[in-house]
């Protein structure tokens, strides 16, 4: 089984999606890679916030 993920190339476009950069106001931040895993969106922690209080 790791020998499939040794021989499978990294696109760049994959690469692309793991940056930390904010969906919403587009600044990079640490915490979009920590939302994208907890909550599946990629939004920093001052957007979740803003969304939480004024969600539309």
């Amino acid at each position: 089984m790791t020998k499939e993920f040794e021989d499978k190339d990294l696109k760049k476009e994959d690469l692309n999606e793991f940056n930390n950069q904010c969906e919403e106001c587009k600044k990079e931040d640490e915490s979009v890679s920590q939302n994208l895993i907890l909550i599946g969106f990629k939004i920093c922690k001052s957007c979740r916030v803003s969304k939480t209080v004024f969600p539309i």
